[in-house]
């Protein structure tokens, strides 16, 4: 039972419209990989969870605040005698343990997510002492990455392993008791005191100007320049797409990196650049948006914030 889905993040939704758009500095681009990378792992996991009995509640992309520090958990899975904590790594290739110290096999030094896991798991318990709530924490670092190998690993530490993740739902599944209202009363208030927004989450400097025109490929994000009536064609995939579908999208998306600038014909038919007639956004448009002002003064607003 998922109480708090996943959801894509702000930031990397707007990294991946900036990585479209205009060449991102190389620190920004590893932040961006890292982000698409890391949030496959975490969906990746989220499909294992899936071969879990309905007798589970889920909470996904937490943030806390306790003892004047934030901390973040990736998935919650609350039982009526456990609650399990995963932190979920989505690492790629070989690495090694070499006194409690993480190595890349070219032996560049990575930070310990052990240290993070053991860290996050002090803060939840403090929180949740705090709830009144004295259930048991479980705390495992999950690798979902099948191409991820770590070398020297010792015994007995929380780590699940690609080949060990099917075993370990199965173990889960044999747990006999059930959810009750109680524990989904504990598993609201914790979705209630989750922070909706990290004060730590990164600002890209980037300006209208500065960023490419045009409708993106679905598929494969490159810039559309082929349309026919009312089908785009990718000239680099070949994949299709309506019309009306793709200025929707580009609409959203131009929102997103822009959420303080007006939505208008004339705005939006130079994001698009490849849809020649004015009169074509501005019926897309007002398929999906509500209209404010009127003539030269017109612009759409989202029909959930007009009607407010």
């Amino acid at each position: 039972m998922i109480i708090k889905p996943r959801i894509e993040p702000e930031e990397l939704k707007i990294m991946r419209c900036l990585h479209r758009r205009m060449n991102l500095s190389v620190k920004d681009r590893n932040n961006y990989f890292n982000l698409e990378k890391g949030f496959e792992g975490e969906r990746n996991f989220d499909e294992w969870l899936k071969n879990l009995s309905n007798d589970w509640i889920i909470l996904n992309d937490l943030l806390f605040e306790s003892n004047n520090t934030l901390f973040q958990i990736d998935t919650l899975l609350i039982s009526p005698e456990t609650i399990y904590m995963f932190e979920v790594k989505n690492y790629e290739g070989d690495y090694y343990i070499d006194d409690d110290r993480w190595f890349t096999i070219s032996g560049s030094e990575i930070k310990n997510p052990l240290l993070q896991l053991k860290r996050s798991e002090s803060l939840l318990r403090r929180l949740l002492n705090d709830l009144g709530i004295t259930t048991p924490i479980e705390s495992n670092l999950v690798f979902v990455n099948p191409d991820f190998y770590l070398y020297q690993t010792p015994l007995n530490i929380p780590i699940i392993f690609p080949p060990q993740i099917l075993r370990f739902i199965k173990k889960l599944n044999l747990n006999s008791s059930k959810i009750r209202d109680n524990h989904l009363n504990f598993a609201e208030k914790i979705v209630s005191i989750h922070i909706k927004e990290s004060p730590y989450t990164r600002r890209y400097d980037y300006s209208y100007e500065n960023l490419k025109k045009g409708i993106t490929c679905a598929t494969c994000y490159s810039i559309i320049d082929d349309i026919n009536v009312d089908i785009l064609t990718c000239n680099k995939c070949g994949s299709k797409e309506d019309v009306t579908s793709a200025v929707l999208r580009s609409t959203e998306e131009f929102i997103l990196l822009f959420l303080n600038e007006k939505i208008t014909t004339k705005t939006i038919h130079e994001w698009c650049k490849v849809i020649k007639s004015k009169k074509t956004i501005r019926r897309i448009l007002s398929k999906k948006y509500n209209k404010n002002g009127n003539c030269r003064y017109l612009y759409f607003v989202n029909a959930a914030i007009s009607s407010d």
